[in-house]
């Protein structure tokens, strides 16, 4: 069976759509003072990254604290595969203790990466606040209630569709896919 495709955000989309999400974040943290920006592995780190370097141009800023968090042995279903977990780094090199924390990750989709997350995030300190970043929202089958903060773009999509970001640092081009979405209300 071929898989449709369509792309739901292309390169100057993308763009745009990650300059709304600084500004609307600029509006709420001001000068970052007690902020910091953590991206969760892997393409939200990539997102955490363009986000801290967009919010430095546009703000002159110079040290806004950023951080890459690994999940992998924090999920709940790490041990329900017999593939050997692959982690990425961890790396934190401040605590968030009364920290606005800013969570990043490029799609939310059952919620329990952000569960997994903040669970890990309790390692590093108690946070002030944690606030969620996504690029994508799939609405539909979400397994726990958890909500973004911040969205770029909300999907609802059945169980058979794929949301993938792409960034040029990976994949060569910046674009945000859908796969196999035969009912997909944009």
């Amino acid at each position: 069976m071929k898989k449709k495709l369509k792309i739901l955000l292309n390169k100057e989309q993308l763009s745009r759509t990650i300059d709304r999400l600084c500004y609307q974040l600029i509006e709420h943290h001001n000068h970052f003072s007690d902020s910091c920006i953590i991206g969760i592995q892997n393409k939200g780190v990539l997102l955490a990254k363009r986000i801290q370097n967009r919010i430095k141009e546009i703000e002159n800023i110079d040290n806004i604290p950023y951080g890459k968090l690994d999940i992998t042995f924090f999920r709940d279903d790490f041990k329900t595969s017999d593939k050997i977990p692959n982690p990425s780094s961890t790396e934190i090199n401040f605590l968030v203790e009364n920290k606005r924390v800013i969570l990043v990750d490029d799609v939310l989709y059952t919620g329990r990466t952000i569960q997994a997350a903040l669970q890990a995030l309790n390692h590093f300190g108690r946070p002030k606040s944690v606030e969620l970043v996504v690029l994508v929202d799939r609405r539909f089958n979400r397994h726990l209630p958890i909500q973004a903060d911040y969205v770029g773009l909300r999907v609802d999509a059945l169980d058979e569709a794929y949301v993938r970001l792409e960034f040029e640092e990976e994949e060569g081009q910046d674009r945000v896919l859908i796969y196999d979405a035969g009912q997909v209300a944009v």
